[in-house]
C-alpha cells in the first residue's frame, strides 16, 4: 500500500510512501490500530535509498543493542540507534536487529513540525515504517511534543478504576497484570504505557507490543511503584519523592535540557493529580484484596 493511518494513544500517525519509495505495510501488531480518521497529528513521508546526515550534525545520544536474558542485561553491539542534532532538525539513524534483512533507516524530524521524513536503505520492496525500534522512537518523540509520558509499567482497570504498576525489570509488572486479569480486571498493558492528560484527568493507553494487542485505555486513579516482598504493604509518597520515583521508570532520552524540562513538568503535574504509592507485595491474589481495601 502507499499510505495508511494508525491511532495509538489518540495520536493519529499517517504514513505515506513517495512515488519512488518502497511499499509500506504495517506488521500484524498494528492492524487493529489502523484508523479511517481524516485528521492527523503527524505525517511521516517514507522514502527509499540512502540519506546522508549533515556532517555538521552533532551526535547527542547513542543506544547500544542490549538484550535481557534471565534478568541479566547483555550488550550485543554498540551500533544500534543514534540521535543527531543540527539546529532544530533531529535525525535518528537505526539498524533493525530483529530483521532477517540487512537494512538501516534514518528518520528526520523536529519537535516543532508535524511532517517528518523516513528513509529506508536496503533491498526490501516493502517495509514496515513502525518496525522495531522505530515504533518506540516515533511514539516517544510524539509524547515529548505533546507533553505526555511514556513509562515502563503495567496498567489495569477494575470496576472503572485504573491502576498503574511501575518498576524496573523483574519487579513484578507482568505478574501484577496476570493477577488482576485472573480477578476479572481489564489489562491495559503489561509492559509499556503512554499517559496523557485528557481534560481534567489522566488516562493511560497501551502501545502495540504483541500481535494480539488491541487499543485500550483507562483513567488513572493510582500509581504504584512496586517490588516483591514478604507481605503486602503500601506507603504514600508525595512531592519530589513521588516525582523522582515515577521519573526513574519513564522512557527518556536526556540529551537536552528541554527534553528533561518537558518530562519533569509532565511528571510533576501527574504526581500532583494522582496518588503515588510504594508497594511491596506477595505474588498472589491477596495483593488485589489489599489494594482494593486500602484505596
Amino acid at each position: 500500500m502507499s499510505s495508511f493511518r494508525i491511532n495509538i494513544a489518540d495520536y493519529i500517525i499517517e504514513f505515506e510512501a513517495d512515488a519512488g519509495g518502497p511499499g509500506i505495510v504495517p506488521s500484524a501488531r498494528f492492524l487493529k490500530y489502523i484508523t479511517e480518521e481524516t485528521t492527523r497529528n503527524i505525517l511521516i513521508n517514507v522514502h527509499s535509498g540512502r540519506y546522508e546526515i549533515p556532517l555538521r550534525a552533532e551526535r547527542v545520544f547513542n543506544a547500544p543493542y542490549v538484550e535481557e536474558i534471565n534478568g541479566v542485561r547483555i550488550k550485543n553491539r554498540d551500533d544500534f540507534w543514534d540521535v543527531y542534532k543540527d539546529n532544530e532538525d533531529l535525525y535518528i539513524s537505526t539498524i533493525f536487529p530483529l530483521s532477517s534483512e540487512k537494512k538501516k533507516a534514518i528518520l528526520k524530524f523536529s519537535l516543532e513540525t508535524n511532517i517528518w521524513d523516513l528513509w529506508f536503505e536496503g533491498n526490501d520492496n516493502t517495509v514496515d515504517p513502525m518496525e522495531y525500534p522505530l515504533d518506540g522512537l516515533i511514539l516517544y518523540y510524539l509524547t515529548v511534543i505533546h507533553g505526555d509520558i511514556m513509562i515502563h509499567a503495567s496498567g489495569v482497570n477494575k470496576s472503572g478504576r485504573g491502576y498503574i504498576f511501575s518498576g524496573v525489570s523483574g519487579k513484578g509488572k507482568t505478574t501484577m497484570a496476570k493477577l488482576w486479569e485472573s480477578c476479572g480486571a481489564s489489562v491495559i498493558h503489561d509492559d509499556r504505557l503512554i499517559v496523557r492528560k485528557i481534560g481534567n484527568s489522566f488516562r493511560m493507553f497501551n502501545t502495540p507490543v504483541y500481535n494480539d494487542d488491541v487499543p485500550a485505555d483507562s483513567q488513572v486513579n493510582s500509581i504504584f511503584i512496586i517490588a516483591h516482598g514478604y507481605s503486602n504493604k503500601v506507603n504514600h509518597i508525595k512531592g519530589a519523592g513521588a516525582v523522582s520515583l515515577v521519573m526513574a521508570n519513564c522512557i527518556q532520552h536526556n540529551w537536552g535540557t528541554e527534553l528533561i524540562s518537558r518530562l519533569l513538568n509532565s511528571v510533576s503535574l501527574l504526581c500532583d493529580s494522582v496518588p503515588v504509592k510504594r508497594l511491596s507485595f506477595t505474588p498472589d491474589n491477596s495483593v488485589i484484596t489489599y489494594i482494593l481495601e486500602n484505596e
